[in-house]
């Protein structure tokens, strides 16, 4: 073992011994805090020592070759092989410097997504609901589930609004480049002389935030009770099952009135305005120390616009990485992969320079 693996190694060990003293039950923060630190230091572990395998073959294959004497066949097998194993050391490599990163904290959180149709009237609700649907399938290819908070419904099948939450480990991680204005260019069904019309929707992803990470107390929330509506306004229950919050301190509220039961409304609306008071204060955090994560591909702010998606040339166009996509009908039905994975190594590209920049002004 070299020094860095053997350091790590003992690293690995503290970690296990603290987490064995600990109780879930009262220090679940922390627990969650050295289990993130232990998978990346793992991962890192196993990279480091690959790496120097891969190092102590190549060097092997090399005396091999060099050997007086030795069969020609035999040298040839250990040129081809090393030529395979340089491969993979350079695949190491680069990925030990991923790894190397810091990682954010809120990457294996559930989230809170929320869609608001924006400019274009009824266009841009059913572009809203076009979004959760591809949400929707991108979450079931990586077997996340998605629960509905609470939604707006239109009577031509769009949302003027849809928040919903995708559980499972890494939700975050996938979908934290989403939050933005996303802009579609098509013809509407009901544009009857094929004018192309452009419409916009806001997404805005929120790490889910428990009790542990932003505690709020009973008497900083305000509770409001209403009936919920339907269509126009209608009255579809006689008893105020509707529940709106109002986190007092910010202003920031919450409201949920799909469920029939005035307890899971008050849950639900709960879940949410934690989450955006959490939101909230980070983003507050970040304006007085810069946040590198934000910095790497945009604020990705709501009012910031991210994306368009072209339906007449089939073209989805990011515009932080300036790249684009020629398959739109495939992302449309969940296949955001090659364009979420275009995010990372962009951000991974922008926090190795800023990282080199940094120490070249240290030295």
């Amino acid at each position: 073992m070299s020094q860095e693996t053997d350091q790590l190694a003992r690293k690995l060990r503290e970690i296990d011994e603290r987490v064995a003293g600990l109780r879930f039950d009262v220090d679940r923060k922390e627990i969650q805090k050295l289990t993130l630190e232990r998978r990346t230091l793992d991962s890192l572990l196993r990279l480091l020592t690959r790496e120097e395998q891969l190092t102590k073959q190549i060097a092997d294959n090399d005396v091999l070759r060099g050997e007086e004497g030795t069969d020609p066949e035999l040298a040839a097998i250990a040129e081809e092989d090393n030529a395979r194993l340089r491969r993979e050391l350079e695949d190491i490599h680069a990925r030990i410097e991923e790894e190397r990163i810091p990682k954010d904290p809120d990457d294996d959180k559930n989230i809170i997504v929320e869609i608001r149709a924006g400019v274009g009237g009824d266009e841009a609700a059913l572009f809203a609901a076009d979004l959760f649907r591809m949400y929707s399938y991108f979450a079931a290819q990586h077997n996340l589930k998605v629960e509905i908070i609470s939604s707006h419904p239109t009577e031509i099948g769009g949302f003027k609004e849809i928040v919903f939450s995708v559980l499972g480990v890494g939700s975050y991680h996938l979908f934290k480049f989403e939050s933005g204005v996303h802009r579609v260019q098509r013809v509407p069904e009901t544009e009857a002389s094929g004018r192309i019309h452009t419409s916009t929707a806001t997404v805005a992803v929120l790490p889910e935030a428990e009790d542990v990470d932003m505690h709020i107390d009973d008497s900083d929330i305000k509770i409001e009770l209403f009936h919920a509506s339907g269509h126009g306004g209608q009255n579809v229950q006689k008893v105020e099952t509707a529940v709106r919050m109002t986190h007092i301190p910010t202003g920031i509220t919450a409201s949920c009135q799909d469920e029939r039961s005035q307890l899971k409304n008050k849950e639900k609306a709960l879940k949410v305005l934690r989450s955006r008071v959490y939101e909230h204060m980070k983003e507050k955090a970040d304006a007085e120390v810069i946040d590198e994560r934000r910095s790497q591909i945009g604020s990705g702010m709501r009012n910031m616009r991210i994306r368009t998606y072209n339906f007449p040339q089939g073209r989805l166009t990011d515009h932080r990485i300036g790249l684009s996509f020629y398959n739109l009908p495939v992302i449309m039905e969940g296949g955001l992969d090659p364009v979420v994975d275009a995010l990372h190594r962009a951000s991974r590209e922008k926090t190795l320079q800023m990282s080199i920049m940094q120490d070249q002004e240290d030295d």
